[in-house]
């Protein structure tokens, strides 16, 4: 069954965030995605476009035809609306929508939204209960606040490039843009807070700033602790984890990569028994971490001994087995055969437009009571412009005008 398709006994009436109003002004990843994840759970999610040319995220990566596949995805459930912020006209739209809108998401340089008179000083003083989520590179104050920020500035600044890679060489990037999905993880949790202690505790509307280096320096673990107390700065290590052990890439007889993680005392014993290595199974120095930290170079060595003598799939299967934690590392095409996303309905198939099938990722997290939907995917540019003006009582004709106007 696709728990997430829509069906008599699970429509919007059942979704958590059924009622909450989200309008998003913004563009790209962090903002939008944010937004992505609160209308995937019920949220109505009013998206605020530049007339003509849209979101960039429009023609971003992979296209079908003339729209990103990307799109389709991260703006599903969202509705389209076009408007030139920098008009007066547009502001005023704004303003008059701010009214009925429980959360506004942006992620625009710092200062900007306050030149276009659509700050929180502004939008407060129309809606006091308001909460604004505010993205940006380097957070609303501090000396770096002006500053442009892209994840890929956040990842460096905040320690995550530094440590990426190996030791010989240049620093990497993860594969993706998480700098900005940290973000917006981060500003969905604070939009949240916000919200409860708006409504349980009779609280007032505020501001979530949620900065991009910040997100991925609250992810950072024990790499200021460590610092602080010893003067030990984290290198890059390659595949393994500095101080847990064993736990790392391992390559196979048929030259794939398994990944095995044994840094739990008793799976480690498991590993190393599945192994057929008692003597490490039952060295008193090994039995708990900070004795096989000291001594990881032997235990990879081991490991590595030991699967280059397995494919990938018979070390799979021993390991499975041994309820050792190990998978291989998948690419696209593994993650689309995979069963077991597959069961869980973490990839699902949609119509597009025109009938031909997308492959969309599941929504996270899964919810027993209230699940989340994909009701539509990203939206036409514009598509809702008339609905949403309407619905302040805007006609036609002044729709039409503000049209001409270009201010749509």
């Amino acid at each position: 069954m696709d728990h997430q398709a829509q069906s008599p006994l699970m429509s919007a009436q059942t979704l958590p965030l059924k009622g909450v109003r989200v309008l998003e002004l913004g563009s790209l990843i962090a903002g939008p995605y944010a937004a992505s994840l609160l209308a995937q759970f019920g949220a109505e999610v009013i998206k605020v476009e530049p007339p003509g040319t849209g979101d960039p995220l429009r023609r971003w990566r992979k296209m079908y035809k003339d729209t990103s596949l990307w799109w389709y995805s991260q703006s599903r459930n969202k509705k389209s609306i076009t408007l030139n912020l920098k008009s007066p006209e547009a502001q005023s739209i704004i303003h008059e929508l701010v009214k009925d809108v429980d959360i506004v998401i942006e992620n625009f340089r710092p200062g900007t939204l306050e030149k276009w008179n659509l700050g929180w000083d502004q939008l407060s003083a129309i809606n006091p209960a308001l909460i604004m989520v505010r993205v940006s590179g380097y957070g609303q104050d501090g000396p770096y606040s002006p500053r442009p920020g892209f994840a890929a500035i956040a990842e460096s600044i905040s320690g995550l490039r530094y440590v990426s890679g190996y030791p010989d060489r240049a620093p990497v990037r993860v594969g993706v843009s998480i700098g900005d999905t940290l973000a917006s993880l981060y500003g969905v949790i604070g939009a949240m807070m916000a919200m409860h202690h708006l409504k349980v505790n009779q609280g007032v509307g505020q501001v979530v700033d949620v900065a991009l280096y910040e997100s991925v320096f609250g992810v950072m673990e024990s790499m200021i602790p460590e610092y602080g107390m010893f003067g030990f700065v984290r290198e890059r290590t390659g595949a393994s984890m500095p101080g847990i052990a064993p736990s790392g890439s391992y390559l196979t007889a048929d030259q794939r990569y398994i990944v095995i993680a044994a840094n739990a005392d008793s799976i480690f014993k498991r590993l190393m028994t599945a192994m057929n290595r008692p003597d490490l199974a039952d060295d008193p120095e090994l039995a708990h971490n900070d004795g096989r930290a000291r001594r990881s170079a032997e235990l990879d060595d081991a490991i590595t001994a030991w699967t280059t003598q397995h494919t990938l799939t018979q070390a799979l299967d021993k390991l499975e087995a041994a309820a050792v934690p190990a998978s291989g590392i998948n690419n696209a095409e593994d993650i689309f055969n995979d069963p077991h996303f597959r069961a869980r309905d973490m990839i699902v198939e949609r119509p597009l437009p025109d009938g031909e099938s997308i492959s969309l990722p599941g929504i996270v997290p899964k919810l027993s009571a209230t699940p989340g939907s994909t009701r539509w995917l990203g939206p036409q540019l514009g598509e809702h412009t008339e609905e949403v003006l309407g619905s302040l009582g805007m006609t036609p004709a002044q729709i039409q005008a503000l049209r001409d106007e270009e201010v749509i």
